[in-house]
């Protein structure tokens, strides 16, 4: 979400759906209540500070869908229609606001949970996971760095050989990502650096 905003030179805003079960939240409170606010949509609007951004609606799958709170799952229908958005009322301004200049990414780990009548307002794009190269290139690339920074531990101090990163992708990892990639990596550094205060590694060490 990020690179796109970057690429097409917009403010990016990130807006987490996973466990909103209040039509509220999306779509805002009217003012007769006690601390009324308005709803994520126009807050996330406001922080962007622009009319146009890449809003990133993380994990739509997890929207909790009906209840007594009404059902924020339709208040999504009327945010992602390209036939509606630009008259799009928030409760708590109760005045139509356009949302049709704002580019709209919605993530998901899967389709199944999503409403139908929201699902047909979207694009599906399916991202496969990464190939054991791919993952490769990640790791040497960006994630030993981050994990040696994180650690305190200078890029030129540890070295990690490619076979060793290849033996964590293959045997200590089964996910799509990269998340659990960085996990193990972080391990390893976890270690390395106590051996490093106690004395017991001189730099700079290979990690084979």
């Amino acid at each position: 979400g990020k690179s796109v905003a970057r690429a097409l030179g917009r403010e990016y805003v990130r807006l987490s759906l996973g466990g909103i079960h209040d039509e509220a939240e999306i779509r805002g409170h009217r003012r007769t209540y006690i601390g009324a606010m308005p709803g994520s949509i126009l807050k996330s609007m406001q922080k962007a500070g622009t009319r146009n951004p890449v809003m990133v609606l993380d994990e739509v799958d997890k929207l909790q869908q009906g209840g007594y709170n009404g059902d924020p799952a339709s208040a999504l229908l009327e945010v992602l229609d390209p036939e509606q958005n630009n008259t799009f009322t928030d409760h708590y301004l109760d005045l139509p606001y356009d949302l049709s200049d704002v580019f709209f990414i919605a993530t998901a780990n899967s389709t199944d949970t999503i409403p139908g009548p929201l699902l047909d307002r979207m694009e599906v794009i399916s991202v496969s996971g990464y190939t054991e190269e791919e993952k490769f290139q990640i790791a040497e690339r960006h994630l030993i760095t981050q994990v040696l920074a994180d650690h305190g531990i200078g890029a030129d101090e540890i070295r990690f050989q490619d076979q060793t990163i290849l033996e964590i992708i293959r045997n200590y990892t089964r996910e799509a990502g990269v998340r659990g990639l960085k996990k193990q990596l972080s391990g390893v550094t976890r270690a390395l650096a106590q051996k490093i205060v106690t004395h017991e590694l001189t730099l700079p060490h290979t990690v084979m």
